[in-house]
């Protein structure tokens, strides 16, 4: 018997399809104009033999206790148990740290985009559970644009400008004569969105744009940073040579006489400071275009055109969340506003500036008044937290102080990893580094469907659920629907939801109340609902009542006007200041200035790499690698499904690289390769093209992690994941955020027998007797 059933998901909402029980298909949503391919891959995750079918813990910890052979994480066997050990197990360690350790020692990590349902959300559902019992140390901001999350309250008094917050679609499709993409407009990322999508409008809405005359500007390494049929300029600048190429911008338009002083005085503090470090006047280098050209590699002539261009025409500039993911990625957003307030268009239809452009399928999208439904976590038990990542530097720095936004903290001393919901051998850089800190707490814990290499380097592992084995609610605040997301299938094996799981725990450790608050999964989902359904009727908004919204699979939401970003405080500067110090955008920051960082100082300026193609270094290395976001998969969910897999190359992540480098080392197109560096090594598999400039090679992100020694720190890489290469230094004292996007590589045609690929073949299992009091 074949069923239907809605459901939601990162990739979008989608019917899943099944067949006497067993998931067959995703159907798109019959109203997205444009569906991602991505939904191919979702019944072969559901269905794929790495599923985690019963709990299981690591043979040595079993034997040994706590503490014992953490050398052998990733490369032991692990030990199939019943659920009543294993969360005997799990909930007295919990207790047996906080009692000996306090706490803090907790580290309730669990980053990622977890699941689009907005009640079984791991790292909520953990992060409400931990707080049950006391609390424990959190991760401060993300991966995707920490670094923008300590900035901008600072120069604009708000950090909403990177997460959403923006100028949107139907202001840029009447006024923008020119906009100009740093990092481009990527499609491979509007493809997907946090808590689901079901109108994928990005690349539809840029056609329109398009239609009017807006003349669109690439400035990135890749062409393919944005589609082809936008017919925009590529501008091939050097990595991490974005900010020297604002400066010379800035420096025409001061040079010029271009600059709107009005827009400046009114709406902005600090100009005649950077002003002073623009001209060289107080550093004696002024940022001319022949001074960035070296930086860039951008020709003069043609940045000084540009500029002329951008003082004549509305003019809008946008910033991906890349360019803030590398060494000093403050300076390329704070330039990039200062760029946008010296030709005064900020909160003009079609000009300004905003963040994340083609980052997410909703971004630009008109906004809910009332917000999406929500998972309370709180209270916050305990004030112990790291920036987001900084969590190797805590594993191995317990005791010791570090500075962070203004801040001068200390690093907990962590005796338990809880993980749920996340893939740290994913996003996390330097991975070699990661497996050495990964061995000193004394026991992890990992919630996980399938068998990840972040699952197989963990002590317990709880097999959790799909997203289609239980009921949720899917929402994005900037999407037309509210989704009900229907259970399609029975629970796999022996899998059970994150909040099952966490409530069975809360009750071995006296919580159960205050964790459950006496709801079960349908109860706490309609009270989402109802919740949802109050805050909209304080905006004039009534939807309709759960059982019908329940019955029809979801419900069509409002949205609010078009409108730019800063248009109110544009009208009005005193009416509606920006929460600064000064309430205006703040070009010079006293309080950043205050901080006395080096790495980051009180305005926006070049500050030069340690590691890039203008550094020494490249003399060993002088390829730079981009680690960024595949088309296939997200991040690293998916790569086991058909889209990622019809992707590899030899088995193995292709690594795009320009055919004269190729030509340099006697690559050809397919041949298997090694990627190296003094922080790892890894094989992928060759592409030519020349849609990569000269001397840089992509790597994305997301192959699972597959060690030809597991267990060894330096071992070779098989299967093609960058951040065995990446370097986990935060960006700066401000920002602290990951600056994978600055690294350097040698890349040769691999000689010798390769290993295959084994990351999509399930761990080692041995089993024991059934526990009988399941």
């Amino acid at each position: 018997m074949t069923k239907q059933t809605p459901h939601s998901s990162h990739w979008g909402a989608f019917t899943a399809v099944t067949h006497r029980g067993e998931l067959v298909g995703a159907q798109p949503h019959r109203s997205d104009p444009d569906p991602s391919a991505l939904l191919e891959s979702i019944s072969d995750a559901v269905n794929s033999d790495l599923r985690v079918h019963g709990p299981a813990i690591r043979r040595s910890w079993l034997e040994g206790g706590p503490g014992h052979a953490t050398e052998r994480r990733g490369a032991d066997e692990f030990v199939e148990v019943g659920w009543n050990e294993a969360l005997d197990r799990v909930a007295g360690e919990l207790d047996r740290v906080r009692q000996i350790h306090g706490n803090q020692a907790i580290f309730g990590g669990s980053y990622g985009w977890a699941s689009a349902g907005r009640f079984h959300h791991a790292k909520t559902q953990l992060q409400r559970f931990l707080n049950r019992i006391g609390g424990f140390t959190t991760q401060r901001h993300n991966y995707s644009f920490a670094t923008a999350l300590s900035l901008l309250p600072h120069v604009v008094g708000s950090a909403a400008v990177v997460s959403g917050d923006v100028t949107t679609w139907g202001c840029l499709k009447s006024k923008t004569s020119l906009w100009i993409a740093f990092g481009g407009l990527p499609p491979r990322t509007s493809q997907v969105e946090s808590g689901g999508i079901s109108w994928h409008q990005v690349q539809g809405a840029l056609r329109e744009v398009a239609a009017t005359g807006t003349r669109f500007v690439n400035v990135s390494p890749l062409r393919t940073d944005m589609a082809d049929e936008l017919q925009a300029d590529w501008w091939p600048v050097r990595p991490n040579g974005d900010t020297a190429l604002m400066l010379a911008l800035a420096y025409c338009l001061e040079s010029d006489g271009t600059v709107d002083r009005d827009f400046l005085a009114r709406y902005t503090s600090g100009y005649e400071k950077f002003r002073q470090y623009l001209l060289g006047i107080s550093d004696g280098i002024p940022k001319s275009p022949e001074w960035a050209a070296g930086k860039c590699e951008i020709a003069s002539e043609r940045i000084r055109a540009l500029a002329r261009r951008m003082a004549c025409v509305r003019t809008f500039i946008t910033v991906t969340w890349s360019l803030q993911r590398a060494e000093h990625g403050e300076q390329p957003y704070w330039m990039a506003i200062t760029l946008a307030a010296m030709l005064g268009q900020i909160g003009l239809e079609g000009g300004g500036f905003s963040f994340g452009f083609g980052n997410q399928a909703a971004i630009g999208a008109t906004k809910w008044a009332f917000g999406a439904p929500a998972l309370p976590a709180g209270p916050v038990a305990l004030d112990s937290w790291i920036p987001v990542a900084r969590h190797v530097e805590m594993l191995e720095k317990p005791g010791q102080v570090y500075e962070f936004n203004g801040q001068v903290r200390t690093y907990p001393d962590i005796r338990l990893i809880y993980w749920a919901g996340g893939n740290p051998f994913h996003h996390h850089q330097d991975t070699n580094r990661l497996i050495h800190a990964w061995r000193r707490p004394d026991s992890i814990i990992v919630h996980e469907p399938w068998w990840t290499p972040t699952a197989r380097h963990a002590d317990i592992v709880l097999p959790a659920t799909t997203t289609l084995e239980r009921n949720d609610i899917g929402a994005s605040s900037r999407d037309r629907a509210l989704i009900a997301m229907k259970r399609a299938i029975e629970p796999v094996g022996k899998a059970r939801n994150d909040f099952d799981i966490f409530s069975a725990l809360a009750v071995r450790l006296g919580v159960e109340s205050e964790f459950t608050e006496g709801r079960d999964e349908q109860a706490w989902i309609e009270f989402l609902y109802a919740s949802t359904q109050d805050r909209a009727r304080s905006f004039g908004v009534d939807l309709p009542a759960f059982c019908d919204f329940w019955s029809a699979g979801e419900v069509q939401i409002p949205h609010e006007g078009d409108r730019s970003l800063m248009q109110e405080f544009r009208a009005d500067p005193l009416a509606h200041p920006l929460k600064t110090p000064s309430g205006r955008i703040e070009i010079y920051s006293e309080t950043i200035a205050g901080f006395g960082y080096d790495d980051c100082p009180g305005h926006p300026c070049w500050l030069e790499p340690v590691e890039w193609l203008g550094s020494t270094q490249a003399e060993n290395t002088p390829l730079h690698l981009i680690s960024n976001q595949p088309a296939t998969r997200l991040h690293s969910q998916l790569d086991m499904g058909r889209v990622s897999l019809r992707s590899k190359v030899n088995g193995r992540e292709p690594i795009q690289i320009h055919p004269k480098d190729a030509a340099r080392r006697a690559i050809e197109d397919g041949q298997l390769v090694v990627v190296f560096n003094d922080r790892g090594r890894c094989l992928a598999g060759a592409v030519l093209t020349d849609a990569v400039r000269e001397g840089v090679v992509v790597l994305s992100t997301g192959a699972w992690y597959d060690p030809l020694e597991p267990g060894t720190p330096g071992t070779l890489e098989l299967h093609g994941n960058p951040n065995v290469l990446t370097r986990d230094v935060g960006t700066s004292r401000l920002g602290q955020g990951p600056s994978a996007h600055s690294a350097l590589v040698e890349v040769r045609p691999f000689s010798g027998d390769a290993k295959a690929v084994a990351a999509h073949t399930p761990p080692t299992m041995s089993r024991r007797a059934k526990d009988t009091h399941e």
